[in-house]
């Protein structure tokens, strides 16, 4: 058995190595097929018509090698790399040359990247650097917007794509690594139920073989007695109850090797009633009342009160014999009472089993031969509690025992803890939701900021360029720039609206002013000549 599993293990080394090499393959051929992509759109920009040139080409195409080539190591390299070239080129963001790369890019950081913070970090800082690179240059802020609007569509977007694929694959790999553990404690638990098994045959043994070897050598010890018997017979009946006590040693032994610590004690009823139990003691010679004797409606409740019954008379044989026992069963409105005392031994005996030790004449008796294995109260105690009842057991005044139980009509109903497995799967949902929270509301949050701020900009630029209705009424022709410096806005339009009028010839400038808020037509035109106000007119 051994020189095949020898055999099998470098065998599945080599397996592993050559996927092993399979897999880095795959990811060369897919490195090199993405390079090639990328550098289509920089080489149909090269035309110089286009503001292209071979230099910029040559410089696009070893950028680009270099952020393939840092790809999977560092997946934020490659993306802050396109970002500068692109913010280089144009303040906008978006460049024919580089939009592929920021997308494709992005969704690579998204799907690589393990965790979300150097990302946000990023698109937190690329807004302020357009910002800074607009003002420095003296562009508007028409450029910053724009920039905005690129970056949430040509990177933020698929980025959010990225943390997506990767959270969901992570999500069906953890479910496959569960469904493989759930295999290996599936064969666990075949094993357990095996050793379940064996230890609930020890208590059967105990429970049933036990109480029968008790009462057998019962009725050998009165044969025994009988003087009604010659020499002979009274030999083999001693020798009869000389083996009981012998197989009850052995019993004993092998529920030693059976039974677990913390197994539980078995649960399955038998089809042997408490009356039937009584008369089949009555039967080997044991004096015993029974006060009534109503079956619990639970099997639970049934298999606990006959083991409570059983246990009582197996004692009473063992450590009182020929003593009367009484057996009294009460049902009382959800709960249903035993009580088994016996009396006194007639010859010799001691406590029940495990609680306590036996008199020394008890060997002169006819069970002083049976042996105890310690675990009749303690097997009874579980039993009862898994039943959902209490135990009790003490000795009486007149020198006997008393064992009682109170037990619940019905058993209370288990509630099975939940699998291991299923507790992990479900702890992965949660943590895979959480990433997908934070990968997908904190970039939307700030997006949202940023529209807000764009918002309050585009509203403070407005105002900026716009001039009152009463302030533009007051402006007479003739006057200069420095007379009407109090009047006009601080900011005018960034040159000549679209689908306005031509301007006036021989007009050496023209500004243009908001007439309304928030409507971009129509607007106000002044026009200077030799810097003094040559006409001024509502344009639509």
């Amino acid at each position: 058995m051994r020189e095949p599993a020898r055999a099998a293990a470098p065998e599945a080394a080599r397996e592993a190595a050559r996927e092993a090499t399979r897999e880095r393959a795959r990811e060369r051929a897919f490195d090199v097929l993405l390079w090639l992509l990328l550098c289509v759109p920089v080489l149909l920009m090269s035309d110089p018509n286009d503001g292209g040139s071979w230099t910029r080409v040559a410089v696009g195409v070893v950028l680009l090698a270099g952020c393939v080539a840092l790809g999977r190591r560092w997946p934020l390299a490659p993306l802050v790399l396109t970002v500068a070239a692109s913010l280089a080129t144009s303040p906008e963001l978006f460049t024919p040359s580089y939009v592929l790369a920021l997308v494709a890019f992005g969704y690579l950081d998204g799907r690589r990247q393990e965790g979300t913070r150097p990302a946000l970090w990023l698109f937190a800082v690329v807004p302020v650097a357009g910002f800074v690179l607009v003002r420095a240059t003296g562009r508007p802020l028409t450029y910053w917007f724009a920039l905005l609007l690129s970056l949430a569509l040509a990177v933020v977007a698929p980025w959010l794509i990225g943390r997506y694929v990767r959270q969901y694959d992570r999500l069906v790999r953890s479910g496959w690594e569960l469904a493989d553990r759930m295999e290996r404690e599936q064969a666990a638990v075949a094993d357990r139920e095996r050793l379940r098994e064996r230890s609930r045959i020890a208590g059967d043994m105990h429970d049933s073989l036990g109480h029968d070897l008790a009462l057998l050598a019962l009725r050998a010890g009165a044969l025994e007695l009988d003087p009604a018997l010659g020499p002979a017979q009274q030999r083999a009946a001693g020798e009869l109850r000389r083996a009981a006590a012998d197989a009850t040693g052995r019993l004993r032994d092998i529920i030693g090797v059976l039974r677990e610590d913390d197994e539980a004690a078995p649960v399955a009823p038998p089809d042997e009633t408490v009356a039937d139990l009584v008369a089949r003691a009555r039967a080997s010679g044991m004096t015993i009342t029974l006060a009534d004797a109503p079956e619990p409606p639970s099997p639970m409740t049934a298999r606990a009160l006959h083991r409570v019954v059983q246990e009582g008379l197996t004692n009473a044989a063992k450590h009182a014999p020929g003593a009367t026992v009484a057996v009294v069963v009460e049902r009382d409105e959800g709960t249903v009472r035993v009580r088994v005392t016996s009396g006194p031994a007639t010859s010799g005996g001691a406590g029940p089993t495990g609680s306590g030790a036996r008199p020394a004449d008890a060997a002169d008796g006819p069970s002083s031969g049976l042996a105890s294995g310690g675990t009749g109260l303690v097997g009874l105690d579980e039993r009862v509690r898994l039943a959902g009842g209490s135990l009790g057991h003490r000795p009486t005044g007149e020198g006997g025992f008393a064992l009682s139980a109170e037990l619940p009509l019905r058993a209370p109903a288990a509630r099975p803890a939940a699998p291991r497995s299923a507790r992990e799967l479900d702890l992965a949902r949660r943590q895979v939701r959480q990433g997908l929270a934070r990968a997908i509301w904190i970039p939307l949050a700030l997006l949202a900021a940023l529209g807000v701020l764009m918002a309050g900009v585009a509203l403070y630029t407005q105002h900026q360029s716009y001039l009152e209705p009463e302030d533009y009424a007051r402006i007479r022709l003739g006057q200069t720039r420095a007379d009407l410096g109090d009047l006009l806005p601080d900011r005018p339009l960034d040159g000549r609206p679209q689908k306005a009028p031509a301007e006036p010839p021989g007009s050496d400038e023209c500004l243009y002013y908001r007439s309304t808020m928030l409507a971009a037509v129509p607007v106000y035109r002044l026009c200077f000549t030799g810097g003094h106000l040559a006409g001024k007119a509502r344009v639509p």
